[in-house]
C-alpha cells in the first residue's frame, strides 16, 4: 500500500465514530422524511375519499316559511 492510502486509512479509523454517527443521523432523517411523506399521502387520499363520499350523498333541503313574518311587518306598517 502506498503511504497515501495508509494515511487515508488512519484518518478514517481516527474519525470512525464521528462518521458512524453522521451516517446514522442521515439514515434517521431519511427514514423520518419518508415516514412523514407517507403519512401525508395516506392522509390526503383518506380526505379525498371522505370528501367525495360526502359530496355524493344527497343534501337535506330546508324550506323556511316567511308568511307570518311578512304579515307581522305588514301589520306594523299599517298602524303607522
Amino acid at each position: 500500500m502506498s503511504q497515501k492510502k495508509v494515511d487515508e486509512y488512519k484518518e478514517k479509523k481516527a474519525n470512525r465514530k464521528e462518521l458512524i454517527k453522521k451516517e446514522k443521523r442521515k439514515n434517521m432523517l431519511v427514514r423520518g422524511a419518508g415516514t412523514l411523506f407517507l403519512v401525508l399521502i395516506v392522509g390526503w387520499i383518506g380526505y379525498s375519499v371522505y370528501d367525495s363520499y360526502m359530496a355524493s350523498r344527497p343534501r337535506q333541503v330546508v324550506e323556511v316559511d316567511y308568511t307570518s313574518i311578512n304579515q307581522y311587518i305588514e301589520g306594523m306598517s299599517v298602524t303607522e
